[in-house]
């Protein structure tokens, strides 16, 4: 009989408290688990969609602008020096360095118009960038070509317009060919129409309001590729928006610290239950070890048998944790309405929680096993 056929019969026959120190470990090493992939999760689906949805660059016309305050009353202020954006010049955002992350580039016109006898604001648009950039979009009718616009909830209510009507903007004769579903937004109080049909009903040839830039990846260095459009176009104010994927990026590294600390306090607690019932399990074990002495083990063949022991043990935490904390973040990601998101696995994470639980089981074990080695053999067998 080999040491390692040993330590598994002791194990089956004290069930009870090997099942005690797999459960002490598992929960531990589930409870990290499951922070952990939660948190990667949740952080990888915020990736994911900033990566495929929406502009997260923005440009602007380059204004000067003198704010006039008096006795501590605000007077408002004062724009001058305004520099228009060029059509043309958009093309050199194409030539940026980092060119191949630029998923979508949407030039806006804006400006206001008659329909019928009320004014309404007017956005000339790329649709086919509109479909990256706007995907949440959901249009009754279809996009309109380049005689016809698409009005948003709020503008279709207040101007009576329906699908199929046609309208008069400025003299000119369309047709309403969809009415956006409401968003939310300001989209909802707009009129959209293809770019070059806004800019003739304007009066803003080759003239662009807003530029939306989506980056195709979230992991690209967007401040840089700011200051690269930058430099393509310095008449215009080029931003970052970040602000709300940032707090909630930040958010997220605050409760991964603390889930961290959490869950460091909870695998300490499953070291001390393997420490308690090793050692308990080790006197209960004093007339059998004093046997093995007695037959010719040495310390060294004791001290394996209890850390084979705990590696079984701790080995089957492991990957129980593991399965368990998986399952438990799938079952969270239910309960929190987040079914959608799909689960980042780690096959790192997974042979990080078999060393951690593996590392916890043998050094809880060491001083029970240095215990057992150390007995008196003759003292032992006077327990029999």
């Amino acid at each position: 009989m080999t040491l390692r056929d040993i330590a598994i019969k002791n194990l089956l026959r004290r069930k009870a408290k090997s099942t005690f120190i797999l459960a002490g470990l598992t929960i531990g090493i589930a409870t990290i688990v499951a922070v952990i992939c939660f948190v990667d999760s949740t952080a990888h689906d915020i990736n994911t969609k900033l990566e495929k949805y929406g502009a997260n660059i923005l440009i602007v016309p380059r204004t000067d602008s003198l704010a006039l305050s008096y006795g501590g009353m605000s007077l408002g202020g004062v724009s001058f020096d305004v520099q228009p954006i060029r059509q043309t010049e958009l093309a050199g955002i194409r030539t940026i360095k980092n060119a191949a992350n630029i998923a979508a580039i949407g030039p806006v016109v804006l400006g206001t118009v008659t329909i019928g006898a009320a004014a309404a604001s007017l956005a000339g648009v790329d649709f086919e960038a509109a479909g990256i950039l706007k995907p949440w979009w959901k249009i009754d009718g279809e996009s309109p070509g380049p005689a016809g616009v698409l009005a948003g909830a709020e503008a279709a209510r207040i101007l009576n317009l329906n699908v199929g009507q046609q309208v008069t903007i400025d003299g000119q004769a369309l047709q309403v060919s969809g009415i956006l579903a409401p968003t939310g937004s300001q989209d909802d109080h707009l009129v959209f129409t293809h770019l070059d049909t806004a800019q003739n009903l304007l009066h803003k040839p080759n003239q662009i309001s807003i530029v939306e830039v989506a980056a195709l990846c979230h992991d690209c260095p967007v401040d840089d590729m700011v200051a690269q459009i930058a430099e393509q176009l310095p008449s215009a104010k080029v931003m970052a928006i970040q602000q709300v994927v940032k707090g909630r990026m930040e958010t997220l590294a605050h409760f991964k610290k603390f889930s961290y600390a959490l869950s460091l306090v909870v695998v300490a607690i499953g070291g001390l239950v393997v420490l308690v019932t090793m050692m308990g399990s080790v006197r209960e074990r004093t007339s059998e070890i004093g046997i093995f002495r007695a037959v010719g083990f040495r310390r060294s063949h004791v001290m394996r048998i209890i850390f084979m022991e705990a590696g079984l043990i701790s080995a089957l935490a492991g990957i129980v944790g593991y399965l368990t904390g998986v399952g438990g973040v799938l079952l969270g990601l239910k309960v929190f309405g987040k079914a959608t998101a799909a689960i980042h696995m780690d096959p790192w994470l997974a042979v990080g929680a078999l060393v951690m639980a593996m590392a916890v089981g043998l050094l809880s074990s060491a001083y029970p096993a240095f215990l057992a080695a150390g007995m008196d053999p003759n003292r032992a067998l006077k327990t029999l």
